[in-house]
């Protein structure tokens, strides 16, 4: 899978992407992560890639032309007619695990960072398919959001987990929150691991990971257990838990 991230800071994304788990799927041929220097694009002598907003208002915004320069070359460079371009900005959808299992199911995939008070209207009508959000609060711009969509789509690319099981048996998984995880020692500050985990019955051991699942989610996140996908019993289960 393609990532394309259009930036005015490079290097902070490329640093933050080539490391860890990320870093190695690239390494091997999985992923190819590659950064747009914006200001590149500008046919300003001293680079520049912003102006003031008209109307008035604090701030800067980002020219159309140089961003727009940055994704056609972009786009002829690579030979695709179409890009999906994702602008990323709390204007957008909010992030969850279903929109990151429909981006993943794509070949090439463009972030366009915004800075400063955002980019010029222009540019965004132009260029940009989608706008998507990590969450209610404002960023200094939009790399880190870009960061955080390329690691939970790299996620779910065959190949990139060591153990590809892992993606589909995590939090979210069925609209639920990930059942507790316990490793050595068996006994921790007085804190055992669950005799069920050392039993070796697997079938017993999937019941009380689902149920553990369920009551996570219960506590933690009760809102996504409208979507969640139950089987009758552990609806009763359920119910059970709620009027304790």
């Amino acid at each position: 899978m393609n990532f394309y991230i259009l930036t005015l800071f490079p290097d902070m994304v490329m640093q933050g992407l080539h490391t860890s788990m990320i870093g190695r799927a690239v390494d091997r041929g999985y992923l190819s992560i590659e950064a747009v220097d914006i200001r590149n694009y500008s046919e300003d002598k001293h680079f520049r890639v912003d102006d003031y907003p008209y109307g008035g208002g604090a701030g800067m915004v980002m020219q159309a032309a140089p961003v727009c320069r940055a994704y056609h070359a972009l786009k002829d460079r690579i030979g695709k007619e179409h890009l999906r371009v994702i602008y990323m900005t709390p204007q957008g959808r909010t992030l969850s695990q279903k929109i990151v299992q429909e981006l993943a199911k794509e070949e090439d995939l463009v972030f366009l960072c915004g800075h400063y008070e955002g980019i010029d209207e222009r540019a965004l009508e132009m260029i940009a398919t989608d706008f998507l959000s990590i969450g209610d609060y404002v960023l200094t711009g939009g790399e880190l959001p870009a960061m955080v969509t390329i690691d939970a789509v790299s996620r779910l690319v065959p190949g990139v987990l060591n153990n590809d099981a892992s993606a589909e048996f995590e939090s979210f998984h069925d609209n639920l929150l990930e059942y507790p995880q316990y490793t050595r020692p068996e006994e921790y500050m007085g804190k055992r691991v669950p005799e069920i985990l050392l039993s070796g019955h697997h079938a017993n051991i999937e019941k009380w990971r689902r149920q553990q699942a369920i009551l996570r989610t219960l506590k933690y996140r009760p809102d996504l257990l409208k979507e969640a996908n139950l089987t009758e019993k552990e609806r009763e289960f359920l119910e059970k838990a709620k009027g304790k």
